[in-house]
């Protein structure tokens, strides 16, 4: 999930000093009215200097948006990826464990870095095959033991546990 930054708002706003007004509204997602912004030149001018302090709330209702979305497409089988993934992985070797060591593991990584993983981490921690830190991941998410999130800067999908 890609999320809005209030730093490109803003340059998508100062673009309205050449003219393209309502690119910032096209960016929050408000179309309606970025084209209307676009065809009156950012309400005259009235407008586009009202959303100057108006940008990080318009940011922040977006990425909301964005997250509810992502987060609606989680079911019981997981998150539906809309794009597919090659996996092209080698499943790391391990001992079998059951589910309550592996989640101990992971709650121990978890507490280490902070409360905050990713599958990635799960996976150097653990050293579980990709698969199981799918598995173990979906069912920490379905416990309670994790929420989701992204990284503020990268975007990447983050596992954020309150250990």
């Amino acid at each position: 999930m890609a999320r809005a930054k209030t730093e490109t708002a803003y340059m998508l706003w100062t673009l309205g000093f050449l003219g393209f007004c309502g690119l910032h509204r096209f960016y929050t997602g408000q179309v309606v009215l970025g084209l209307v912004y676009l065809c009156t030149f950012g309400l005259f001018g009235f407008g586009q200097l009202i959303d100057l302090v108006l940008v990080p709330g318009m940011v922040k209702t977006r990425n909301e948006q964005l997250r509810r979305r992502y987060l609606a497409e989680w079911g019981d089988e997981g998150l539906v990826m809309p794009v597919p993934i090659e996996r092209n992985l080698v499943a790391a070797q391990s001992i079998p464990q059951t589910q309550n060591d592996s989640m101990q593991q992971l709650l121990r990584a978890a507490h280490a870095n902070g409360g905050r993983l990713s599958k990635a981490q799960v996976a150097l921690h653990t050293g579980l095959s990709t698969d199981r830190v799918e598995a173990l991941v979906r069912e920490a998410l379905r416990c309670g033991y994790a929420d989701i999130t992204n990284d503020p800067d990268s975007g990447a999908v983050r596992y954020v546990f309150d250990v």
